[in-house]
């Protein structure tokens, strides 16, 4: 199971919230929040509430201080990155809306230029597992967290 402690105050100082699950609003738990502690699996933090604005990734450990981690300014909201054990493919194009010339990846890349001669992925169709893509290559610059999800009960 999931769990993050979240800190009003950095160095895990003040008051602190428990959470397993997602929480879009952690403004309703605490004043504020500047450290967590992620005690088991993966979490995607987020500067605004509601699961928008920029995105931080989290793994087990400990974060004492948000603004070490590239944030403006604190936590507002959480989502927990569900274990998957399944095999990862991605589409990638070169056009926004699916369009231009399309690769299709299975495994970690850390340079669509160096790999592809591409200076820029524009848009991205995940097919299996969760991926997070970065702004710059070798894994740095902003992230954004993308997900296949299964299709809603009942569709078919």
């Amino acid at each position: 199971m999931s769990r993050i402690t979240f800190y009003e105050d950095r160095n895990f100082g003040g008051r602190s919230y428990e959470c397993s699950s997602d929480c879009g609003d952690l403004s309703s738990y605490l004043s504020h929040c500047y450290s967590c502690r992620v005690h088991s699996g993966c979490f995607m933090l987020y500067d605004r509430s509601n699961y928008m604005g920029n995105q931080y990734f989290v793994k087990r450990g400990e974060y004492p201080d948000c603004m070490s981690m590239g944030m403006s300014d604190w936590f507002r909201s959480c989502r927990m990155i569900p274990m998957y054990r399944g095999s990862y493919r991605m589409r990638i194009y070169d056009r926004e809306n699916f369009g231009g010339q399309m690769m299709e990846m299975m495994d970690d890349c850390d340079s669509f230029m160096d790999r592809y001669r591409w200076s820029n992925c524009m848009s991205c169709h995940v097919m299996d597992g969760h991926w997070l893509m970065y702004e710059q290559p070798h894994y740095r610059g902003r992230m954004s967290l993308h997900v296949n999800k299964p299709p809603p009960l009942g569709a078919s």
